[in-house]
């Protein structure tokens, strides 16, 4: 009941005086009041009637709410507008058999690799609410899970259906590189970011673009890469992937477990944190026509009382 009436005010304050003007006249030129306020209302100050406090009070109520009415009572109701204004990041997941390797996380020994990364993927596009985001798989070959979305929760289901192999047994590396540099190619934004992990090196004769291209794609686009190995130091091709970073102004990462790899997507969300000024609005909710329905009902009570008891 009270927050109905939190933030209220008037926008026009002063016809509230315009009540001591009606004071004045009702009590000064009783004979011109009707002529005044109501056209036909002379019987309204008989004085058999205004002998009734009910009519009294139904027409000073009348009275009152009306000039409450056109004090325009109002209350500013806030919102806020969050712009869609933050980064652009397509996240590149290696999907290959290897990712089926198990005791990647200590916690969970029976989880594959695969299932450790898509639980903090999952994670981390939570966390980026103002960011445009896209998702890569590839193995043998590589294809585009999701186009940009802001919608998390999407993304975040197409994360949760993927599986080690969907998209072949080998590793495509500079082929899932060179997609998710083309899923941003078309984006305005001023930064464009790549999160690619792998476990494994790039099996030759399957990827069928070399790095030298993957990367000059990359350069082009203005494209920043953040490499991320996870397994053994020798499972993954590290020199490769601090060429990768360095040549795109990246950042390379190596993660032996679970425990890692959170710490590493947690910084790279730390790094890499948009800068998001939410707009604050305002709209008025008027309320004038709460006293003026109020107003309405009380004159008309008025007018058929004071004719009911005027016929009798």
């Amino acid at each position: 009941m009270f927050d109905l009436f939190s933030g209220l005010y008037f926008e026009f304050p002063k016809i509230a005086f315009v009540i001591f003007f009606y004071i004045a006249c009702e009590t000064l030129c009783k004979m011109r009041l009707p002529s005044i306020y109501f056209p036909h209302s002379a019987q309204f100050i008989h004085n058999s009637i205004s002998a009734s406090k009910l009519l009294f009070l139904l027409k000073w109520l009348g009275i009152v709410m009306m000039i409450l009415a056109l004090m325009s009572p109002v209350k500013d109701e806030p919102y806020e507008l969050k712009p869609k204004k933050g980064y652009e990041i397509v996240l590149i997941l290696d999907a290959s058999e290897s990712m089926a390797q198990r005791g990647f996380d200590m916690l969970n020994p029976g989880a594959s690799r695969f299932d450790v990364v898509k639980n903090i993927v999952k994670d981390f596009v939570q966390k980026r609410q103002n960011d445009n985001m896209g998702l890569v798989v590839f193995g043998q070959y590589s294809f585009i899970a999701s186009p940009l979305t802001y919608d998390k929760n999407i993304l975040s289901s197409l994360v949760s259906q993927l599986h080690e192999g969907i998209a072949g047994k080998y590793t495509a590396l500079y082929e899932g590189l060179a997609q998710g540099v083309n899923l941003l190619k078309h984006s305005d934004s001023k930064t464009k970011i790549a999160i690619l992990l792998t476990d494994g090196y790039s099996t030759q004769g399957i990827d069928k673009i070399p790095l030298d291209v993957a990367l000059d794609m990359a350069k082009k686009e203005h494209v920043k890469v953040y490499p991320i190995g996870i397994g053994a130091p020798n499972e993954y091709n590290r020199a490769v992937l601090s060429k990768i970073a360095q040549d795109t102004n990246g950042t390379a990462y190596g993660a032996s477990n679970a425990s890692q790899l959170k710490e590493i997507y947690e910084k790279i969300d730390k790094q890499e944190k948009s800068e998001i000024k939410n707009e604050t609005f305002s709209y008025k909710q008027y309320y004038f026509f709460y006293p003026l329905f109020i107003a309405l009902i009380s004159l008309m009570l008025y007018v058929y009382l004071r004719n009911k008891r005027g016929g009798m």
